[in-house]
């Protein structure tokens, strides 16, 4: 009887974390910058704070649709470009600051869900991950509504250094 019932145990609980929600969710890189294409266009919504300034991001299908191409702040001289791409079915990016640092992100595929793409500092060009200032690692979140958010931590002196945010951001006609 302890046996049946350990088992029925031990079922139930390997059933319970094969459907969890977290183990259901999780995105592989194809499915996720398949996912990331939809966001062509341009954006536009407040940064900083919810009241903050208008922002805009633009998001281009560029390459024979191998690349997504993102563009910060597009036509203001602080413009900044992220790409976007597959390396062997993950999604990297690499986004070139106007700071002349050039960070590098992985997907995260557990962190990720169908509605958040979340990016892990995976290394860079042109800066010292010790002392230099630079973009570390962020998310870009699909809202039910047809917005889109984005948040991007920095780093500076070796630690976080605060993140900045696009809040609800909508897609310019």
């Amino acid at each position: 009887m302890i046996k049946r019932s350990l088992s029925f145990v031990l079922a139930a609980a390997v059933g319970a974390a094969l459907s969890s929600p977290a183990s259901a969710q999780t995105l592989d890189g194809k499915t996720a910058f398949e996912k990331l294409k939809t966001l062509t266009g341009t954006w536009s919504g407040p940064i900083g704070s919810a009241t903050g300034p208008k922002g805009r991001i633009s998001y281009e299908v560029i390459s024979g649709g191998s690349v997504v191409m993102e563009v910060l702040f597009p036509g203001e001289p602080h413009e900044m470009r992220s790409m976007y791409h597959l390396d062997k079915g993950d999604l990297i990016m690499t986004h070139y600051c106007s700071g002349g640092t050039q960070p590098h992100m992985r997907l995260s595929k557990t962190a990720s869900t169908p509605d958040k793409l979340v990016f892990d500092f995976d290394g860079g060009t042109n800066f010292d991950v010790s002392k230099d200032s630079f973009i570390h690692n962020g998310e870009i979140r699909f809202l039910p509504d047809g917005r889109m958010e984005a948040s991007w931590t920095s780093w500076a002196n070796g630690k976080s250094a605060g993140a900045n945010h696009f809040f609800a951001l909508s897609r310019e006609k």
